[in-house]
């Protein structure tokens, strides 16, 4: 659902829901210190990179490297993010970043992500990735992918 706001088109429509046994893979890490902000958390900021080294490690598992996606000629460029804090994460927790695709159309698809820690939700997120070529043009999403999506647990 695309919703107009400013001159803008929103493409999210993921709800990530709260149960970790929605999503399809999970990864752990663990929050440093170089993280954390001046009122002992971590910085909100950080929460965008943690949640794409799931998305890495996630394409990892599916048997295709980011490295190898870009060798074919595509990139997943992030066209929108969107995190919503729940509790904040602070120095030396572990996190478990469940991550699920959502909705897909021929050059964009959505992924969700739940982060716990303990089973406590502590924050939700979307990204929406478009493929393009190496130049920036948009680009059809790899069949495998699809087919992933097509075959896969999907987030509704």
């Amino acid at each position: 659902m695309r919703r107009a706001v400013g001159s803008a088109s929103v493409r999210m429509s993921l709800d990530p829901p709260l149960d970790p046994g929605a999503y399809a893979f999970a990864h752990r890490l663990r929050t440093r210190f170089a993280e954390t902000d001046a009122m002992a958390v971590v910085h909100h900021s950080s929460y965008v990179l943690y949640l794409e080294e799931a998305r890495v490690a996630w394409l990892r598992s599916l048997g295709h490297h980011y490295q190898s996606v870009r060798d074919d000629g595509v990139d997943f460029a992030v066209l929108e993010a969107y995190v919503r804090y729940r509790s904040p994460l602070a120095f030396d927790e572990e996190v478990t970043v469940h991550l699920g695709i959502g909705k897909l159309t021929r050059a964009t698809f959505q992924v969700g992500y739940l982060l716990t820690v303990d089973d406590t939700a502590r924050a939700t997120a979307v990204t929406v990735h478009g493929c393009v070529t190496a130049d920036g043009r948009a680009a059809r999403m790899p069949e495998w992918l699809a087919d992933f999506a097509r075959l896969g647990d999907r987030l509704s």
